[in-house]
């Protein structure tokens, strides 16, 4: 066992001596060390009664004849964080997170691991701190939260109140229904109730094979999750106590390797999942060291259907009906009858995939689409490119509420505050392209997500009518024509800090196309007198952070 390095023989017996003050018995030390990583922390919904989780996931190991051994991880809540500075915290704990898991895995000698997210960067940082660490390791992440009702039963969930906060300011809802939405949007634990980060981070580990079935849909403090959380105990431990050659095979990269990456980007397509999805499976393919161009995502797109349209593209349909639909599965099921698109690969479970899902079905068709009733027959997601984003931008085309073809006047702004003051100052117009720059990795620094300005746009009664481009981040609770990741980013020079207001922009979803109408000579004349603007910092970690971080198209991770 890999713990035998820190528990055996004569020379560890001050190592030992530190471990029974912990409470082992002599029977212990013959027994597999699992990590338990919990990211409990108590001010985030998805998070608060982990701890509660991680006892159920203890008690288990422990009838399972393995030693369990809880440790944490930071968390950031990115709907509290949103609208202020704190945001620009939110991408970079993606990185402490990784960083933590290796540190603890690493230094204690861990046999195995059991992994317990549940939001937005959370599960990627956890994800990509298990591939450094490279031992049998299960996820499951603590669950989705239930849909929200207004008094009249109208489904809500956190992005009807952003932008319930655009319909007031536009005075199409008074106060006391913005505060009606306030206290019913989010009823109870777990992740938000739609397709948003977290949710679609949740499903796509099911796509991967790094998570038990119902992983993504399963709702929070059921009787059905606890019984998820005991299995995925159940099986770390099997893992742990299997011969050497079998832990091997089930070591974290045989797992998530190359299928498993495309496998996560067709479900994502599948189901339309938040454009932060691009960002994290990048980070996550260059950990697992995979080989993936950003270009490669239309490819995919091209073959998947879109079958599952949850909100934010569909206000009335949540987790919680996926989950009653058929799951994930039902997706995976469906999606791989259109031919070699699922990549059959070996889950954690045992099984391939595609054996996993062989008896799955749908049983809703009117919240999981079949195959020949798609709601689009290529991808909710789609990468564009041109003169402005020469490495690629994101937009979520299930989100698009509008034409998908659009021509406008640019309205630069080179902060998020700028842009919420211009947007309910009146600044922007139908017709316009909101340009929002310098909200990037290093720009921000920390691509801070950006739901109040799409929130406002669309409650403002202008989603069909205005495109927003940034070279920073979305929630995924943004709908409408909304453009991210812009690489290069305006930091590092690229076209988008050259934008000058009333520069014609075009946009084409359906030829993958976004171009500034600007001549290259003039351009030039830009160019040369460019000069990035650089935001000061008093933090150190976001002066660190901004020193290595790479752009959107990378993943926005660190240079090491």
């Amino acid at each position: 066992m890999r713990s035998d390095e820190v528990k055996k023989g004569y020379n560890r017996a001050p190592h030992r001596s530190l471990l029974r003050a912990t409470g082992l018995k002599d029977e212990d030390f013959d027994k597999p060390f699992i990590g338990v990583a919990n990211s409990f922390i108590e001010i985030i919904p998805g998070h608060f009664y982990l701890n509660k989780v991680a006892e159920v996931i203890k008690d288990e190991i422990r009838k399972n004849g393995c030693v369990p051994f809880e440790f944490n991880t930071i968390g950031v809540d990115d709907g509290i964080a949103m609208g202020h500075d704190g945001m620009l915290y939110s991408l970079p704990s993606r990185e402490i997170i990784a960083n933590s898991i290796e540190t603890v895995m690493n230094a204690h000698k861990l046999d195995a691991m059991i992994a317990v997210p549940n939001c937005d960067k959370i599960v990627p940082g956890m994800i990509m701190g298990a591939l450094r660490v490279n031992v049998p390791t299960v996820f499951v992440s603590g669950g989705p939260m239930a849909a929200g009702h207004m008094s009249d039963g109208t489904p809500i969930d956190l992005a009807t109140v952003f932008e319930g906060v655009g319909a007031y300011e536009a005075g199409e809802i008074t106060a006391e229904t913005l505060a009606e939405m306030e206290c019913n949007a989010c009823p109870s634990g777990g992740s938000c109730s739609g397709m948003f980060t977290a949710n679609s981070m949740n499903t796509l580990m099911e796509a991967m094979g790094i998570a038990l079935e119902g992983n993504g849909t399963i709702l929070a403090l059921t009787k059905e999750r606890e019984e998820l959380f005991r299995a995925a105990a159940r099986r770390v431990c099997q893992l742990a106590l299997a011969d050497e050659e079998t832990k091997e095979k089930f070591n974290f990269r045989n797992i998530l390797n190359q299928n498993a990456v495309h496998n996560a980007f067709v479900i994502d397509m599948a189901m339309g999942g938040s454009s932060n999805t691009i960002l994290h499976m990048l980070a996550i393919a260059n950990e697992a060291g995979v080989d993936f161009n950003i270009a490669d995502i239309n490819e995919i797109s091209k073959n998947v259907s879109h079958i599952a349209k949850i909100s934010p593209s569909l206000t009335t349909v949540h987790m919680e009906d996926i989950n009653k639909a058929g799951g994930v599965s039902a997706v995976i099921k469906e999606i791989s009858k259109r031919g070699d698109v699922i990549k059959d690969n070996l889950t954690v479970t045992g099984e391939s995939l595609l054996e996993r899902v062989a008896d799955a079905e749908i049983l809703d068709p009117e919240i999981i689409h079949p195959i020949e009733n798609p709601y689009s027959k290529v991808g909710g997601l789609a990468i564009l490119f041109g003169n402005l984003a020469k490495e690629g931008c994101v937009i979520k085309t299930a989100g698009i509420v509008g034409d998908r073809e659009f021509t406008g006047k640019a309205v630069c702004f080179n902060s998020q505050d700028e842009a919420i003051a211009g947007i309910t100052g009146g600044k922007v117009k139908a017709g316009d392209v909101v340009v929002l720059r310098y909200e990037g990795p290093k720009g921000g620094p920390g691509m801070q997500e950006m739901l109040a300005p799409t929130s406002l746009i669309m409650g403002m009664g202008l989603g069909d009518s205005v495109a927003l481009i940034t070279d920073g981040r979305f929630s995924g609770a943004t709908r409408g024509l909304s453009i991210g990741h812009v690489s290069p980013e305006a930091a590092e020079g690229g076209i988008i800090g050259l934008v000058e207001d009333g520069d014609e922009i075009y946009i084409n979803v359906d030829t993958y196309e976004i171009t500034l109408k600007v001549d290259e000579a003039e351009l030039e004349r830009r160019r040369a007198n460019f000069k990035p603007i650089v935001k000061e910092l008093k933090s150190r970690w976001l002066r660190q952070y901004r020193a290595l971080v790479t752009n959107a198209s990378k993943g926005a991770v660190l240079e090491a």
